[in-house]
């Protein structure tokens, strides 16, 4: 008998996908990022690159493509990368990880409509291929303005970089904004889709990949206690906040006529509501998670009255942070005049069996109390009390918070009797941290996001009839908003304006300080 027989026959043990003694490891594979000279790939992409080699979850051949208009070298690339690593990596610096990843480092200086440039890329790929053994495995990272997702993905089709090697594979993973309404939505997809098949496109949402917002899903189907009272019959109400406190920055130029509630409610909001709300789903793979997330953003309803239950905002002048800060209008290459929401807060509810009556209360603003991201599932009051009125007018409702950012955990409210001898019955809390419960720190969202695109394992990106549901969500509410009046103002270092609290206040309710 042939050895070759033998070997064929053969199979490593270790290589069984059951086995979690071993992470799973990408395959032979590239990474070309265009508009690499940009924030998110300085702070963001490149250090993650960096900590998926530090923690052995690349192959050794991995090699780095950036793609942008600077007269560099590969060297002066790798001198970036290389700051942009040692500055915000996760993991430390050691230098035989760097130099195994350095060896593969190429730079393409151009424009995207230089065919030169993309003739250069497809070269330095093939050359990867035999100099790196890539397998002609190449994702294409377009961290660019969405105005030239157009212009990439047809100059890759054109050069026939978008067509995979037989055995191989290609795809293209698209930072957020996926349009501005539901139009434009539609037309970016099919412009991407005429080039890469909807399987091979990966829409980032970097709140996806956070640990936190995975374990919501951990925490509902993987344990018995909190599935049987999550729903109507024992839920008043959902609140999901995303606050930050800083400014719009240096990003005049994208954020203006964008706003708070088609930056991040579009995509993270209505994505942490429909994992909130979604049925166990029938396997833990892309397609079943789709298959329920979708069932929740088609049975999203808006409230009838769009002036009373929602609610647009915009930072005035105020102090954060012990420092003077100016106000959105007066922030540079802001219009006097703008529009603009810097703060948005919408009521909805999901029509369906499990959830119908219960509002949920989605927020996010800049220049708020603090940076904090959370789901808050407020539980009604018991049907009952047996103590008088004076025994518990300190107990407000039971909550569950779920802490995605920053200090990612989990906090449990409810009544309990204050030590002593008369009966009193005062809210505590029961916390989770994940970084007293685990030994390990958690990885970056873009670390496990782009090993995932690296695997093709889709399931924590939104696929194109998820985007396109949730601009059906928002547009009516931002059509709305363009016929009526203005933002309200609220100042900086607040939790937003009056109205939002009134809002609440009608529905007998009040926000969360979280």
């Amino acid at each position: 008998m042939s050895t070759s027989d033998t070997t064929s026959d053969w199979t490593n043990p270790l290589r069984d996908a059951r086995d979690r003694r071993l992470p799973r490891i990408a395959g032979p594979s590239g990474l070309v990022i265009f508009g690499v000279t940009g924030d998110l790939s300085r702070k963001k992409l490149m250090p993650a690159v960096y900590d998926l080699a530090n923690r052995g979850l690349l192959p050794p051949g991995f090699s780095l493509v950036g793609f942008a208009r600077r007269e560099w070298e590969d060297q002066d690339f790798a001198q970036v990368v290389h700051d942009a690593v040692r500055e915000h990596s996760r993991t430390e610096f050691r230098e035989e990880v760097w130099q195994q990843l350095a060896e593969g480092m190429r730079f393409i200086p151009g424009d995207f409509d230089d065919d030169t440039a993309f003739e250069q890329l497809r070269e330095a790929v093939e050359e990867l291929d035999a100099s790196r053994g890539t397998g002609g495995n190449f994702a294409f990272y377009l961290s660019v303005p969405p105005k030239f997702f157009p212009k990439v993905v047809q100059q890759l089709k054109k050069h026939g970089l978008a067509d995979a090697p037989e055995d191989g594979w290609r795809r293209a993973v698209i930072e957020k904004p996926f349009g501005h309404d539901l139009t434009s939505a539609r037309e970016l997809n099919a412009i991407v889709h005429e080039v890469f098949d909807p399987e091979q496109v990966f829409r980032i949402d970097h709140y996806l990949g956070k640990e936190t917002v995975q374990n919501i899903l951990a925490l509902r189907f993987a344990n018995s206690m909190y599935e049987p009272i999550w729903n109507r019959s024992y839920v008043d109400h959902v609140q999901i906040t995303m606050a930050e406190d800083i400014g719009i920055g240096g990003r005049a130029g994208y954020y203006d006529g964008i706003g708070a509630a088609r930056d991040v409610i579009q995509n993270h909001l209505l994505q942490l509501l429909a994992l909130t709300a979604m049925e166990e789903p029938i396997a833990f793979d892309a397609e079943s998670l789709l298959t329920e997330k979708l069932k929740v953003l088609k049975s999203v309803k808006l409230p009838e009255d769009l002036g009373e239950h929602t609610v647009r905002g915009q930072y005035a002048a105020g102090w954060q942070g012990g420092a003077k800060v100016r106000g959105y209008l007066e922030e540079e290459g802001i219009d006097p005049h703008s529009k603009t929401d810097t703060y948005a807060a919408i009521k909805l509810e999901v029509d369906n069996r499990r959830w119908a009556g219960v509002p949920f209360y989605l927020r996010a603003g800049k220049r708020l109390g603090r940076r904090v991201t959370e789901i808050a599932v407020v539980f009604q009051r018991a049907p009952h009390s047996p103590f008088d009125s004076t025994a518990t007018e300190e107990l407000g409702a039971n909550a569950m918070v779920i802490r995605v950012q920053p200090d990612e955990g989990m906090t449990v409210r409810f009544g309990s009797k204050v030590p002593g001898t008369s009966m009193e019955i005062r809210d505590v809390s029961m916390d989770f941290a994940y970084g007293e419960s685990f030994t390990e720190s958690s990885p970056e969202a873009y670390e496990r996001l782009i090993l995932d695109v690296l695997l093709g394992d889709a399931n924590l990106f939104p696929r194109h009839q998820e985007v396109e549901e949730s601009w059906k969500i928002l547009d009516p509410i931002e059509e709305y908003w363009d016929q009526h009046g203005t933002p309200a103002q609220y100042a900086s270092g607040s939790w937003g304006p009056k109205e939002a609290d009134e809002m609440l206040a009608r529905d007998g309710r009040s926000w969360r300080r979280p």
